[in-house]
């Protein structure tokens, strides 16, 4: 497997903190817009896309602030890989901004990047912040 790199994503949100820190970090609120299905048992998250499954443990949260994911192997043993979902709140005009910390692989990145956008703009429509 190729080294994966890690990027930054910044996207601004119409929205309260309060609110949209319910919508990633509890497995309804993420289950609306992230994946299609989402299931926790403890700080273990399962992630289910069509017929794809990946698990990940809830490795930080502060709350109202950031969530982080890191992604586990099928013996629900940490791998090296997460991702993190941070809310940042301007100081002066107060406008929302959601930063997504991720990995993939070099030939990935476009992808990935586009899959965040996509899940992001799912995310927006929910918040009703279009």
């Amino acid at each position: 497997m190729d080294e994966k790199i890690k990027y930054e994503l910044e996207f601004p949100i119409t929205s309260s903190p309060q609110l949209l820190y319910q919508y990633i970090s509890t497995p309804s609120g993420l289950s609306e817009w992230f994946a299609d299905n989402v299931n926790s048992r403890g700080e273990i998250f399962t992630f289910i896309w069509d017929d794809s499954e990946e698990k990940a443990r809830l490795s930080s949260k502060k709350s109202g602030e950031k969530v982080k994911f890191r992604w586990v192997d099928t013996d629900n043993k940490d791998s090296e890989y997460y991702f993190e979902l941070r809310i940042l709140v301007d100081e002066i005009t107060k406008d929302v901004s959601l930063m997504v910390v991720d990995f993939a692989e070099h030939n990935d990145m476009a992808e990935s990047k586009l899959l965040w956008e996509n899940q992001i703009s799912d995310l927006k429509h929910v918040l009703g912040s279009v």
